[in-house]
């Protein structure tokens, strides 16, 4: 956290100047107030009093201006952390994958779970920051205005009010453990009912109802203690709230003797007004994001640690603000003695008891082969692809790769790029080069004329500005500078045009070994040697074949056909 808010200094910088503006209002209240009574309705001088209100509502405009720059600032330094962590997860989670090819195989979920724990701690940071910022600039506006108004009253405002902030700050540490324990109850009670539910025919039958009912009252019941545990500390919350916020009101009116009215209420207002929402806000965002934040790295950090790694590629660019890119892959793994394919009665499923999403699967793919595999949603057309780069080990049956099983192949030797395309924040080049350190710029440049993507910008990139269709074009780049013989291109041209797809997936046939093709039009399986139907089956041949042997692939081409 504190690397990701040393390397946006210009953000935090802009985080600052605009909370100036934002909590503005905050210093002015209890002054426009106070005036605005004093010097103005009570003097019998409306236009005065007006005038300050009047002030008081431009303050306002302003710092509402104010706040959405300040939360486009503090974006700025949100994603970043959001990057580190998401690289960290990633590579504790395929190490952890490399690790296990001679022992169990890794859970297919875990990186679902940690990428979702990744996304709840960019949210809760993000919230946390805004809080923080938000509480400190209100108090210190606040506290300033009060102090220079009403000097006699601050001691009854601002001595309650920290000792308030101090029982909330006493109250954090038990109320992080206690929430970590309520999460890690309700994720073990959600386990226990959904195994329940998966498993029913099997305890009916083996007659074990009334152990598994036993099972799911502990874990209800350990939930709903953890969750009673975490009401006890939030009650602290409320003294503290009672204390630093309400306490304050009754002080200050038990010692404004001859205090002005328009003071007394000014006072007033910069405590009902300002000190107490900050207050509130600052045990509502701490207490909820700070504690989710709290176990959302709780749970990031114990995740599998990643494997050792060559330090990555110098680059030619200047130090930039951006995150740093990710460290090259491990080196692990076999390399195979030739990239052809083999597939012998492979099954896969994704669960003990789900139906097998592809079963008793053969193939053969020579080197140098060019396969498009089609077929309609859900027929398992990801899940091939997944299994021939070596993501997933199938059930039964075996995945090689020029002899080798593709679990333990060398990352450098096959490359699948999914649908959606992952570009870090760095420059074009330490994206290009990442599978392939020693590319010269000569090679780079070749790459991107073979593969239509010329005009891409060589500065830093920025993910969240570039359209999908430029994300692919950097992924499909990289994979074509990598060493890899074997290239899986799950639906990696489904956001470029038609042309644009056929240069792509000309670019990779004439650059030798062997492609794979996840089709997403037609024209991908006119192109190919030959096609791959999964529709509760497997057909394979030439498309001409297919067209009149397989009536599944012949009305798959006529639902196409009109959009090829």
């Amino acid at each position: 956290m504190r690397a990701a808010l040393r390397r946006r200094p210009s953000a935090l910088g802009r985080v600052a100047a605009w909370s100036v503006v934002e909590t503005a209002p905050a210093f002015l209240i209890g002054h426009a107030v106070a005036g605005a009574i004093d010097q103005g309705f009570l003097a019998g001088k409306p236009m005065t009093g007006l005038g300050w209100l009047a002030v008081l509502g431009a303050a306002w405009l302003a710092a509402a201006l104010a706040a959405r720059q300040v939360i486009l600032a503090v974006a700025d330094i949100a994603e970043p952390f959001r990057d580190d962590l998401l690289h960290r997860v990633v590579d504790g989670v395929l190490g952890e994958a490399t690790r296990a090819f001679h022992g169990p195989p890794p859970d297919s979920a875990a990186l679902a779970r940690a990428t979702l724990q990744v996304e709840l701690a960019r949210d809760a940071f993000a919230a946390l920051v805004t809080v923080l910022r938000g509480f400190a600039f209100t108090l210190v506006s606040a506290g300033a205005g009060l102090v220079t108004l009403a000097p006699s009253l601050a001691p009854a405002v601002l001595l309650p009010f920290a000792t308030g902030v101090a029982v909330f700050a006493l109250s954090l540490p038990a109320l992080a453990r206690r929430q970590a324990r309520y999460l890690l109850a309700d994720e073990a009670s959600a386990e226990t009912i959904t195994s329940l539910c998966h498993g029913l025919r099997d305890i009916t039958a083996c007659g074990a109802e009334s152990a598994m009912e036993a099972e799911a009252d502990r874990r209800i019941g350990a939930q709903a203690e953890a969750a009673q545990g975490v009401a006890r500390v939030l009650a602290a919350r409320t003294a503290a709230l009672a204390v630093g916020a309400w306490l304050p009101v009754v002080l200050v009116l038990a010692v404004a003797r001859d205090v002005e009215a328009g003071v007394v209420v000014g006072a007033l207002a910069y405590l009902t007004q300002s000190l107490a929402p900050a207050l509130g806000g600052l045990m509502e965002g701490v207490g909820v994001s700070g504690v989710r934040l709290h176990a959302a790295l709780g749970r990031i950090t114990h995740s599998p640690p990643p494997l050792p790694s060559s330090p990555p590629p110098a680059s030619s660019h200047p130090a930039s603000s951006h995150p740093a890119p990710p460290s090259p892959l491990p080196l692990s793994g076999r390399a195979p003695e030739g990239v052809e394919l083999a597939l012998r009665g492979v099954t896969f499923a994704y669960g003990p008891h789900a139906e097998p999403v592809i079963r008793d699967l053969t193939l053969d793919l020579p080197e140098g082969e060019h396969l498009a595999v089609v077929g309609p949603s859900g027929t398992g057309k990801s899940t091939l692809a997944a299994l021939i780069a070596g993501l997933l080990t199938p059930g039964e049956g075996t995945v090689e790769l020029g002899g080798t099983p593709a679990g333990q192949v060398h990352p450098r030797h096959r490359v699948l790029i999914p649908q959606e395309a992952y570009v870090f924040s760095a420059s074009l080049e330490d994206n290009l080069t990442y599978l392939a350190p020693d590319a010269t710029p000569q090679e780079i440049r070749h790459a991107l004329a073979e593969l239509g993507a010329p005009g891409l910008p060589h500065a830093d990139l920025d993910p969240r500005a570039m359209s999908a269709g430029e994300r692919q074009l950097v992924a499909l780049a990289r994979a074509y500078l990598s060493p890899a013989r074997l290239v899986i291109l799950d639906e990696a041209c489904c956001h470029l045009d038609q042309a644009a797809e056929a240069r792509v997936e000309a670019a990779f046939a004439q650059r030798g070994g062997t492609l794979v093709v996840i089709a997403h039009r037609i024209s991908s399986a006119r192109r190919a040697d030959r096609v791959l139907l999964l529709d509760g089956g497997a057909w394979i041949g030439r498309h001409e074949e297919l067209v009149r042997s397989a009536a599944g692939y012949a009305e798959l081409v006529a639902h196409w056909e009109p959009s090829s």
